[in-house]
């Protein structure tokens, strides 16, 4: 009688739904200080877990071969703060369409940049637009954000940005 006891306790637990052990994962506001490139570019930049994607605000994008054959793009950034202008030079990743929430879908150049958030340094790939017209220059979306942070939208600029960088990009 204890052992089918037993065994039915066994078979209750195995058809129990596995469960992931919680990781210790930082909380962070949904929108935060971070810095861009080797340049340290302070900005701000919402995070999204809406979007898959990142972006960041570029001006004067222009895509070109460089002697290698590779497909590079050159761009303008500007720190919001400041003002200070930084031009960068990087090789393009690829090419992605982003479907905007009103008309067709946008071609963008995706390059690799630093992103320093908290004491996070991470390489982020990032689709080069315009973003004037909104209120943060960088956005971070999912892809950026996996695995480092639970966003909370009740708070804002939880951290400064503490990475150790190089100067030169």
């Amino acid at each position: 009688m204890a052992h089918r006891w037993v065994a039915a306790l066994v078979l209750f637990w195995m058809a129990l739904p596995l469960t992931a052990v919680p990781t210790e994962k930082e909380i962070l506001g949904w929108v935060e200080h971070v810095r861009v490139g080797k340049s340290r570019l302070e900005m701000t930049a919402k995070l999204d877990t809406g979007a898959d994607t990142s972006s960041l605000d570029a001006t004067k994008i222009r895509r070109f071969r460089g002697k290698d054959g590779e497909r590079w793009v050159e761009f303008l950034v500007e720190e919001d703060k400041t003002g200070r202008r930084v031009r960068f030079k990087k090789r393009r990743v690829r090419t992605a369409y982003i479907k905007e929430h009103k008309g067709p879908s946008q071609k963008r150049s995706v390059v690799l940049m630093e992103i320093c958030l908290g004491e996070y340094l991470q390489e982020v790939e990032v689709t080069l637009v315009d973003r004037s017209g909104f209120i943060h220059p960088v956005l971070l979306g999912r892809n950026a954000l996996e695995g480092l942070a639970v966003i909370d939208p009740a708070l804002e600029f939880t951290r400064e940005p503490r990475c150790t960088v190089e100067e030169n990009e």
